[in-house]
């Protein structure tokens, strides 16, 4: 009785095995054998959106000036122009080639200017396709491969350590040369590395008649007591503590200043898009900087420059100066 009983209960968990393991294998080959959907094709008409673009921008006679140019495109067009002319070529996906029916694709400049558009503006990548004629997916593929290639092509000019003459500079318009904005950072900052390696700026600089020869950072109250910070002071008291702290807080903030004038130029700092991974978006903090940086080294002879000589009587009244040695 027991040995049918037990036949019986294997025969029906055979059966059961069988009817599970049919429904999945035609479940696999149903999946297998459905037609994909087709990739819809649009036609376009890219021809036209670069004809638009060059008329707009581009032509001896534009649609629109030399100021709406700097606007909209973030910097000049000579600066845009020597960037369009490095990445075609140098990087694959901005050389203007034509496909298998002999017909060009998309130019540098449409490719760009998409790039520069999501960059300054943070907004959709389908935002250009109705102007620049260029698709959402090769807009992200301008984007990824435009930053990749700004960081190859300008990283080390744009990203370098600052030269003697750039400190020097810095010294004469009484600005810091640096600082960081949140102690949670300052532990795993390498900011600090150079200076205890020997490797950092050799400054010379006076201060109540005493010669100081380390860089100094201007920071707030939150941070240690170390030798190289500078803190203002919190409750002030008397007309020279009230003068010091009154300038040191204004100086202090200029590289939150600078940040901020980051942000207002290229709107993807602020909003970046959650769906990008984290080396894309590093990519792009790093192609917006160079970009920055860029941008203020071909304007600077338009900023104001102090002529520090009318505070000078002398070679030895400058009370700041790097060792150029």
């Amino acid at each position: 009785m027991s040995s049918s009983s037990s036949d019986e209960l294997e025969e029906r968990l055979n059966e059961a095995f069988d009817d599970v393991f049919e429904d999945i294998y035609n479940n696999i080959v149903e999946a297998q054998t459905k037609k994909q959907r087709k990739h819809a094709y649009i036609e376009r008409n890219r021809e036209e959106g670069y004809t638009r673009l060059w008329n707009d921008y581009f032509s001896e006679d534009p649609t629109f000036p030399a100021h709406l140019f700097r606007r909209r495109f973030r910097m000049n067009k000579e600066l845009f122009i020597r960037i369009v002319h490095r990445l075609s070529e140098n990087v694959p996906l901005f050389q203007h080639r034509r496909d298998a029916t002999r017909r060009y694709g998309l130019s540098p400049l449409q490719k760009c200017t998409a790039t520069i558009c999501l960059l300054a503006y943070g907004s959709a990548a389908d935002k250009v396709d109705e102007y620049l004629r260029l698709g959402e997916s090769t807009a992200i593929s301008c984007v990824q491969n435009f930053t990749e290639g700004i960081i190859q092509l300008f990283g080390d000019e744009y990203l370098r350590r600052p030269t003697p003459e750039d400190l020097q500079r810095l010294l004469d318009m009484e600005r810091n040369t640096g600082t960081l904005n949140d102690i949670n950072v300052l532990n795993r900052s390498p900011v600090f590395d150079d200076i205890l390696q020997g490797r950092g700026p050799r400054l010379e600089y006076v201060v109540n008649g005493h010669m100081y020869n380390l860089a100094y950072y201007l920071i707030d109250g939150i941070y240690p007591k170390w030798s190289t910070f500078i803190q203002s002071i919190s409750l002030p008291q008397g007309p020279k503590a009230e003068l010091f702290a009154k300038v040191q807080e204004a100086t202090r903030k200029d590289v939150e200043r600078a940040f901020g004038v980051l942000q207002a130029r290229f709107a993807i700092v602020k909003n970046l898009p959650l769906s990008w991974d984290k080396e894309k978006i590093w990519h792009i903090m790093r192609a917006c900087i160079i970009l920055h940086n860029m941008i203020v080294k071909n304007e600077r002879d338009g900023y104001t420059q102090y002529d520090t000589s009318e505070f000078e009587e002398g070679e030895t009244s400058r009370s700041s100066r790097v060792d150029m040695s």
